[in-house]
């Protein structure tokens, strides 16, 4: 089946994938007095009388904005708001059909930090949630840390946490695989953006050791006192890599695990033979993994898995994000905890029975229907 062409169909026959459709009727004369005037200037006076009303009289408790500049969509780069919309519009129904969470693309005609902050505070009224969708590191850092701090509703930047929560809920179960403890393995991170960034600590709060962790962007690998890091990089290598490792290939060598976020063909089927016994790899890198699953295949990876829905083990992010905000919305929580993505990712994780495990499979398919209310009963725990 060719993805493509049938998709650009598909699009054009539907002039895109959402529309809106009103929950009261519009038949009578009387519904148009309920559903609008006069009827509705009550709703709006009791609303400006009490203020937390909006949550019960109005969209905003099951509403979000997937807000992107349109800066580094899926593996295209920085392509702009307007062609970005066709994944905001996706990301939006995944939204409602795995989370029953409302949510409209809003696509920015600007990458400038301070504008896209503005923005978004400015429509958040309306919004119970932000989901931060492609926008390019660092900036989506900043943004990220401004919004939760000057916004009282939740903000997540899905690139990195909704990552994270996956990868973390896959390496888990692939350490039961190989019989190894997360306090112990050596973790080797190939990529440094927003995502890598965002898996990194989340495995180190989950119990990995700093000093067992390496990190590469495309020069080399991250240690203390190298050059040419921005501030983020900078404070990853002040927490990893102590002994300043350098060299993909060095690295590798006794590793555990290896987690790609960055290009295709990286990891060489002969470096896999230098890292430790019943090796983890999860090579994310989309289209085409940093190691392809037929040569994988060859190694002696004990468990593999990519972005990809055609390989076994897909790490996708619609495992988590749908269940995340619906818990936290039902919960009326201010803000999305380390906490709860930890949660997020033991619930997930929990779904994954002992015979699957025994075939090699770390993560529920991301067209189970039963991780979204699993992942929001364990946020709300958390609340």
């Amino acid at each position: 089946m060719n993805y493509n062409e049938i998709s650009i169909q598909k699009h054009k026959e539907s002039k895109g994938k959402m529309e809106i459709k009103s929950k009261f009727p519009l038949e009578t004369k009387d519904d148009l007095s309920i559903g609008y005037t006069p009827g509705v200037a009550a709703v709006c006076k009791l609303i400006a009388e009490n203020p937390e009303a909006v949550y019960t009289h109005s969209i905003k408790a099951n509403t979000i904005a997937v807000v992107s500049d349109g800066s580094a969509v899926l593996g295209l780069g920085n392509i702009g708001p307007e062609a970005s919309l066709p994944v905001m519009e996706g990301k939006s129904i995944l939204f409602k059909e795995f989370g029953n969470v409302d949510a409209f693309p809003i696509c920015l005609d600007t990458q400038d930090t301070e504008e896209i902050i503005k923005a978004v505070k400015l429509i958040a009224p309306a919004l119970g949630g932000i989901n931060l969708e492609d926008i390019s590191a660092p900036r989506c850092f900043e943004i990220e840390e401004r919004l939760k701090q000057e916004l009282k509703i939740p903000v997540f930047h899905d690139d990195q946490h909704g990552t994270a929560v996956v990868v973390l809920a896959g390496i888990l179960n692939a350490l039961k695989i190989v019989d190894k403890n997360l306090e112990n393995i050596k973790i080797i991170m190939n990529g440094a953006g927003a995502g890598a960034m965002a898996v990194t600590n989340i495995l180190m709060r989950a119990g990995a050791q700093g000093k067992n962790v390496i990190m590469f962007d495309s020069r080399d690998s991250l240690y203390e006192g190298r050059e040419g890091m921005n501030e983020y990089k900078a404070k990853m290598a002040s927490q990893t890599n102590p002994e300043k490792i350098q060299g993909l290939e060095n690295a590798l060598r006794g590793a555990d695990v290896f987690i790609g976020l960055s290009v295709a063909d990286v990891l060489k089927p002969e470096w896999v033979e230098g890292m430790s016994d019943k090796p983890i790899v999860f090579a994310m890198a989309n289209p085409n993994p940093e190691i392809s699953y037929d040569t994988a295949q060859q190694t002696k990876i004990a468990v593999f898995g990519t972005g990809r829905s055609d390989y076994p083990n897909q790490i996708n992010n619609v495992l988590a994000f749908p269940g995340i905000f619906r818990g936290v919305l039902d919960a009326r929580a201010p803000q999305i905890t380390e906490e709860m993505k930890l949660a997020a990712a033991h619930a997930i994780a929990s779904l994954i029975t002992e015979e699957e495990l025994q075939q090699g499979t770390v993560i529920p398919k991301a067209t189970d229907k039963r991780v979204g209310s699993i992942v929001a009963e364990a946020v709300k725990k958390c609340v």
